[in-house]
């Protein structure tokens, strides 16, 4: 790359929406060196011709780290040897809430790395009445100023010319004069590092333990200098930031013009005072998240049915034209079969999808998160234990990242330990497929899906776990450190429908590639261990049979199907099978669903790409052709009865509900703690708590 470009802001300043409007599909993640912190990065072409590497650093309100993701942006600006060190910095600011956004800016400038001042939003601010004097902004600054709206794709060239403009030494005037703070530390740690940066040197006084560029003696003699100077990190924190906001009440006083103080955010306020009551607002929330799960079923209905028609005709042409073989039936009875377990499930998941995708960007979400500070703060945790929590409604493993934004230990230990109970998108093919079989497609009212409702207490049912959980981990783990929690909270907005689009499209896709990847593998192996089975049990079983199938004047298919059975259950998939069985009996399951749980380790979704594997193979009834016809058709060879009754599918939700059946997530875990005692605690207890709830849930229905 000819220059690296580092995004820097507050959060909430259309940061993101700026990377991507640079960076469009140009773009990928990875994790900052050494450090568990995801790194995005994308390319863009400048005016000149020259090719830009951006990089979007995590948003923070200062240079002070509250967490591990903002401890990365001094890191990354104070190391020139970081590979992500930038050529030049786009300070991100809202440019309706200017004042709060120049604090980052004032540390930033104090750095010496050249930047350039983009005013995002520009548009909602005139709307509000707000005025910036543009230039004069920048004759004071010393640097570039460009007016922008990333969110319309406003100014955008502009930026560009501008990061083109950049002179390689930064022009910008010192902002405040920190020397003052600690002259005889701040001098001594100059010469220590050997640098003339004032400011560079104090936050190297404040944040040395963060910086990772540094050796242990370096650290210990920088302890030494701290102490022999009396140095007090607090203190002069608070005065610095009193320092600088003076500084910027000058800057400002005859550059910003508010004509609409009193009515900026009047349309935000009234809407807060609805959707964020104490009554209201709850009641709100269940109403949208029953919209969102009633959609679920209503809407991808008609999608399913001719996935699951798409895919069972492809089957039944198959064994009718392609030569008969062991060939033809792993890749139609293992492959497709397993395929067409996860394609169904794309309506679902892009509606899903869809919906957080839309309630984010209008800003929703976020005070969701608010109103959940009061009952999160009584369980042991606080408002920002909602954002993965919410977050693991996609997937636990990116929110129990998110975590790391917590800055109390027991509470961010507490939200990794309860995040996995969230019913995330891997449990939705399973859900979807069970309240299929065993709760009827009929409607209350003629609006009320009895199936979207069902789904809808399989997420509440997971969200009071989790938060009785939290409540019982509150009481066990002890720490003195107290919690806070301050969010700021975005103007309402329209969705950017684009966005929502391609986050569906991206989902969709991931949800396929990812769980593909791995029901394709189980749905092979799954195939050639239910295919074969040890010594001459399939040659015996034949011979059981040869006589009835030679006879030309019986119907053969039926006969057929047994041998079938017959041979499944003989198999090593089979042998296994049974081997479990007594252990989950209890539950209500056979040793079909036990397979099914074995497989669900890897990931949850297996157990659909499983039971399609297994049902093919089993041939089942000649007149089902989809997975869940197949399965609603099954009977237990012992009782007579079908194998998904209510009190079975109930149990089964129940215990993909509560257990933790995802390989990525204990990696996750172990990596995040830095050990395996959190990970097999987590393990332990929510393995015990899906086998008792689902034995309960069973004994009471059956």
């Amino acid at each position: 790359m000819d220059i690296k470009v580092a995004l820097v802001g507050n959060p909430n300043t259309g940061k993101s929406t700026l990377f991507n409007r640079l960076t469009g599909l140009n773009q990928k993640i990875g994790n900052f060196p050494g450090i568990t912190v995801d790194k995005k990065t994308g390319f863009t072409k400048l005016s000149d011709g020259k090719d830009a590497e951006i990089i979007d650093l995590p948003g923070t309100y200062s240079l002070y780290p509250k967490s591990k993701d903002e401890s990365i942006v001094f890191q990354v600006l104070a190391d020139q040897g970081n590979s992500s060190h930038p050529d030049v910095i786009v300070l991100v600011t809202d440019a309706s809430n200017l004042k709060r956004n120049m604090l980052l800016y004032s540390q930033v400038a104090d750095l010496g790395i050249p930047m350039i001042l983009a005013l995002n939003m520009i548009d909602l601010a005139a709307k509000g009445g707000i005025e910036i004097d543009v230039d004069k902004l920048a004759a004071k600054l010393g640097i570039q100023v460009v007016s922008i709206s990333a969110r319309n794709n406003i100014g955008i060239d502009k930026l560009k010319q501008a990061v083109t403009n950049t002179n390689k030494i930064a022009t910008q005037f010192q902002e405040v004069d920190v020397n003052f703070l600690a002259p005889e530390a701040i001098n001594a740690i100059k010469q220590h590092i050997n640098t003339d940066n004032d400011y560079y040197a104090l936050q190297v006084l404040h944040q040395h333990e963060h910086l990772t560029f540094f050796t242990e003696k370096d650290q210990v003699e920088i302890e030494e200098i701290e102490q022999s100077h009396q140095f007090e990190s607090a203190k002069i924190q608070a005065a610095e930031t009193i320092a600088r906001y003076k500084h910027l009440s000058t800057v400002l006083s005859d550059v910003v013009t508010d004509q609409g103080t009193a009515k900026k955010f009047s349309f935000s306020d009234r809407l807060d005072a609805i959707l964020t009551h104490k009554v209201w607002g709850f009641a709100i929330f269940l109403l949208i998240l029953f919209v969102i799960f009633n959609a679920i079923f209503a809407w991808s209905s008609y999608p399913m049915e001719w996935i699951e028609g798409t895919f069972g005709w492809i089957t039944s042409m198959g064994h009718e034209h392609l030569p008969a073989g062991m060939l033809t039936d792993l890749v139609l009875d293992g492959v497709v079969a397993g395929l067409g377990g996860i394609f169904v499930f794309i309506p679902q998941i892009a509606i899903l999808f869809a919906f957080i995708s839309i309630l984010e960007d209008t800003g929703y979400m976020s005070r969701v998160t608010f109103m959940m500070d009061k009952i999160m703060s009584k369980v042991g945790l606080n408002g920002k234990s909602v954002v993965p929590m919410i977050g693991g409604l996609a997937c636990a493993v990116p929110s129990i990242m998110a975590a790391r934004n917590i800055e109390n230990w027991k509470d961010r230990m507490i939200t990794i330990m309860v995040t996995p109970l969230i019913s995330c998108s891997a449990r939705l093919p399973v859900y979807i497929l069970l309240i299929s079989i065993i709760i009827p497609a009929k409607t209350i009212w003629g609006i009320i899906s009895l199936q979207g409702l069902a789904l809808m207490v399989m997420y509440l049912v997971s969200f009071v776990a989790a938060v009785v959980v939290a409540w019982v981990m509150k009481l066990i783990i002890k720490t003195k450190e107290k919690s806070y929690f301050i969010m700021e909270l975005p103007i309402y907005r329209m969705p950017r429908w684009k966005n929502v689009l391609f986050t569906m499209y991206e989902k969709s896709k991931t949800f396929v590639l990812e769980a593909g990847k791995v029901i394709i593998a189980i749905s092979i192996i799954l195939w050639v261990l239910a295919s074969f089975g040890p010594g001459n049990r399939f040659d015996n079983i034949d011979q059981k049979y040869s006589a009835a199938l030679a006879d030309t004047t019986k119907n053969t298919d039926h006969i057929k199907t047994l041998v079938a059975t017959e041979k499944l259950e003989n198999s090593y998939v089979g042998i296994l099978g049974h081997f479990i069985e007594p252990a989950i009996r209890p539950l209500g399951y056979d040793w079909k669903i036990g397979i099914g749980l074995i497989t669900s380790f890897a990931a949850r979704e297996a157990f659909v790409g499983t039971m399609a594997t297994i049902y093919s193979v089993d041939g089942g009834d000649e007149d089902s052709v989809t997975i869940r016809q197949r399965m609603e058709a099954s009977v237990n060879s012992k009782t007579g009865l079908p194998v998904y009754t209510f009190a079975t599918g109930i149990s089964l939700m129940l215990f993909y509900a509560f257990a933790m059946q995802c390989m990525s997530t204990v990696a996750i875990v172990y990596r995040e703690t830095k050990g395996w005692k959190w990970p097999v605690i987590q393990l332990a207890y929510m393995t015990a708590m899906a086998y008792v709830a689902a034995l309960i849930a069973y004994q009471l229905l059956k």
